[in-house]
């Protein structure tokens, strides 16, 4: 039901603000157009304010995919110069989008039966489902404990990459390659790790087998076909991403896994037992919005669990890409490819915001540096911005784009996604799974699922094309290339960011 009056001060046609009680503070900053806006409800404006009056935040940006969450809305970004919060972040840290591009045209996966092999070959290589981990693919490439170790603490560097056989230049394609710890050294990480998981190696190691793999909810690989947007700006981005109209390419989305989530709780649980000894307020009473001043012990931790988080994903990614390369080849002989860009949407970072050094906390949100930005000095994409890769539906297409300078209005951010405007109880209840089946069959896209998911339909998130209009129309970034799946891999286990 639309609002009868608006909390919004709409500022231009796609973005707004939302004032705090009694305007003692900043606004936070809405990047929607008016449909998007009317689709907020209320859990998440209240905890969009309730981020912004939070100790130590200067600036928080609420996106058109936001929906609610833990503690800060999915779909917002929340910077802090003095304090690191782990909700803002989310329980599955570094949770990233990668793409891989393969010199396969389209025509070469227009038979069903091929993309049926496609989809048994990545299978065998990347299982799904919430608990799985390398035991179930038996072509998956197997993770000791000590590779193990190594990776959490120092990333993709070339000794994990040369080990897993993965490509060593992957690793330049990777928003962050290596996190380090809270002083700025691996060593930090090398310590963490001691105190953590020195006396439970085998829970450790039974979550680092898990590396290679999607796990359940949100989370897929997606074979697409690719279409670049006919315009001069967007053929010399495709070209330095190294997209190529017409073929196919690889969309997955996933994170740390286990791991990310058990380093994610151990910090909630350590943090909500101090401020309840402490007797400090949380923002808005709400448990998953402690955090902890910069400095101090306890955000040194989270920074280090953070990092170690973060360093699984990273090589996550690379190892699924790594690993749908092969099942390609295996099917199509000959078959090359190379990665365009892997980029996180779960992580805090410290980037400079109004010329102040500020941790950036993206909880469901893309960074989004456009060309000329003094963090893109010396890398490939310097006079075009880096990729952002966008998911949006199966059904409906997801979009690969690149910043524009009016991001500078969201910190350098854009959404991650459509976002869900249901929740995965009400779509399970609402939604009709002969419909759901049918909108994919309609348009020809396999699943390895026997009946998709109803929680993960399209109809359970929010209009792409809406969305991409308050990308678009806020002067965030533009689009360089439409992605059309041809199949999908999911697991109806139930998970989310």
């Amino acid at each position: 039901m639309a609002r009868t009056t608006s909390p919004f001060v709409q500022v231009a046609p796609h973005t707004a603000l939302l004032p705090t009680a009694e305007g003692k503070m900043s606004p936070v900053t809405v990047i929607a157009n008016e449909a998007i806006r009317q689709g907020f409800d209320d859990i998440c404006l209240r905890q969009a304010l309730n981020a912004r009056t939070a100790p130590g935040v200067s600036h928080v940006v609420l996106n058109p995919d936001a929906h609610a969450g833990y503690g800060a809305p999915i779909g917002c970004v929340m910077v802090s110069p003095t304090h690191i919060y782990p909700g803002p972040v989310g329980v599955d840290i570094k949770c990233s989008m990668s793409l891989l591009q393969l010199d396969v045209p389209e025509e070469a996966i227009a038979d069903r039966r091929t993309r049926r092999a496609l989809i048994d070959a990545i299978l065998a290589r990347t299982p799904t489902g919430a608990g799985q981990g390398q035991r179930n693919a038996p072509k998956a490439r197997p993770v000791s404990l000590e590779l193990g170790k190594r990776l959490v603490a120092e990333g993709a560097s070339a000794s994990v990459l040369s080990e897993l056989g993965i490509p060593l230049h992957w690793a330049s394609k990777c928003e962050d390659f290596a996190h380090v710890g809270h002083d700025n050294t691996t060593d930090a990480l090398h310590a963490r790790w001691e105190v953590l998981f020195a006396a439970k190696r085998e829970k450790f190691a039974e979550k680092a087998r898990q590396l290679g793999s999607y796990g359940g909810g949100n989370h897929f690989g997606e074979c697409e076909v690719v279409h670049i947007e006919r315009n001069a700006r967007a053929q010399e981005a495709a070209r330095v991403f190294g997209l190529r109209d017409g073929h196919v390419a690889f969309l997955s989305h996933c994170g740390s896994r286990g791991l990310g989530s058990m380093l994610a709780d151990g910090q909630f649980r350590s943090l909500q037992n101090k401020f309840d000894a402490w007797g400090i307020p949380l923002p808005g009473g709400d448990r998953h919005m402690v955090h902890a001043p910069l400095g101090t012990p306890e955000a040194n931790a989270y920074l280090n669990d953070m990092a170690l988080g973060a360093n699984f994903a990273t090589v996550n990614h690379l190892l699924i890409n790594a690993l749908v390369l092969e099942a390609f080849q295996e099917v199509l002989p000959g078959a090359t490819g190379d990665l365009v860009y892997t980029i996180s949407h779960n992580i805090a970072r410290q980037e400079v915001v109004e010329n102040k050094l500020a941790w950036v906390h993206r909880k469901g949100a893309t960074r989004a540096f456009p060309a000329g930005h003094h963090a893109l000095r010396g890398t490939a994409f310097a006079n075009t911005g880096h990729p952002i890769l966008l998911p949006g539906n199966p059904r409906d297409g997801s979009v690969v784009m690149v910043a524009d300078a009016g991001a500078a209005q969201s910190i350098y951010s854009v959404n991650h996604g459509a976002g869900r405007r249901m929740s995965r109880t009400a779509a399970i209840k609402g939604l009709d799974q002969q419909d759901v089946d049918a909108g994919l069959a309609e348009k020809d896209i396999l699943s390895n699922c026997r009946t998709y998911p109803k929680d993960e339909a399209p109809a359970a998130y929010k209009d792409f094309e809406a969305v991409l209009d308050s990308v678009k129309g806020a002067g965030l970034a533009s689009e360089v290339a439409r992605l059309r799946a041809r199949f999908v891999i999911k697991d109806a286990d139930k998970a989310d960011d």
